[in-house]
């Protein structure tokens, strides 16, 4: 089950430890502080109702006041958010609510040029099970945010025969009959293919979904030109360095980019107190 406030006190417990050993000897306990939380890149916004779930698991004195909601476009300079309360709560909490913000701001970013870079294509961006050990569910909430689409979430969710499991299976026909009399009929099936050969073979076993793996331009048009619709087509294979134009204009329905969860830049965001 997903907890969120599990994921943010981890993330406190990392940061502060024992405790704040800056902060607790140099402010006394009894002050209260404005601060604003801006941004200082170009970004598209995600994460803000983390702010005040953080800095309310340290002191439920912190107001916080939101400027803008998730999906906003925001330019340097740009305040996201005000602060108001105890600050030792607000000093202590800074670095965790900063370094969320950043990174989901950065995916959604990421996202966003990605899509925007296929529009008027079939193709859809999604995002694959690259992401940051304890935080998938907040990194693909930041792709939906930034216009693009999830793959499964998890092993649980989702069937997908890769490379490994053929080799393992002894091949695609013995790996696709031995899902069918395992998992529920409801579940699609995907198979991952990387040569024509593998694509016939995936068709003929009644795959749902073709995965083009490290093909090249020319031999993804070619099996999308083959498959003809039987199934859906996903590229994948070092998509976060390729034309997604040129990618999306093969035919595929999906393009699956592990960069954006795994090689993204990360916003400029910073927290400030006012005088």
């Amino acid at each position: 089950m997903f907890d969120l406030d599990t994921i943010l006190l981890n993330a406190l417990h990392e940061d502060v430890g024992s405790g704040d050993i800056t902060t607790e000897s140099c402010i006394p306990p009894e002050l209260t502080v404005h601060g604003q939380i801006v941004a200082k890149s170009r970004t598209v916004l995600c994460g803000v109702e983390l702010i005040g779930r953080v800095f309310s698991l340290l002191d439920k004195d912190v107001n916080v006041s939101i400027r803008f909601q998730d999906g906003s476009v925001l330019e340097p300079g740009t305040v996201i958010a005000r602060t108001e309360g105890p600050a030792r709560a607000i000093l202590t909490g800074e670095r965790v609510v900063l370094n969320l913000l950043q990174r989901l701001s950065g995916i959604a970013e990421r996202t966003r040029n990605a899509v925007k870079e296929v529009e008027g294509t079939r193709a859809k961006i999604c995002d694959t099970r690259k992401t940051t050990p304890g935080l998938r569910r907040l990194e693909k909430y930041a792709v939906r945010t930034g216009g693009g689409i999830n793959h499964r979430m998890g092993l649980s969710d989702g069937i997908l025969i890769k490379d490994n499991h053929i080799r393992a299976a002894g091949g695609i026909p013995q790996a696709v009959k031995a899902v069918r009399e395992y998992a529920p009929h409801t579940l699609k099936i995907e198979i991952e293919a990387g040569t024509m050969e593998e694509v016939r073979e995936a068709l003929e076993a009644g795959a749902d979904i073709i995965m083009l793996d490290n093909m090249d331009i020319e031999q993804m048009r070619e099996s999308v030109e083959w498959i003809a619709w039987r199934a859906k087509t996903e590229a994948s294979g070092n998509m976060g360095i390729k034309s997604l134009v040129e990618v999306a204009r093969t035919g595929v329905d999906y393009i699956s980019v592990g960069a954006l969860t795994h090689s993204l830049c990360s916003a400029d965001i910073s927290m400030n107190i006012l005088p």
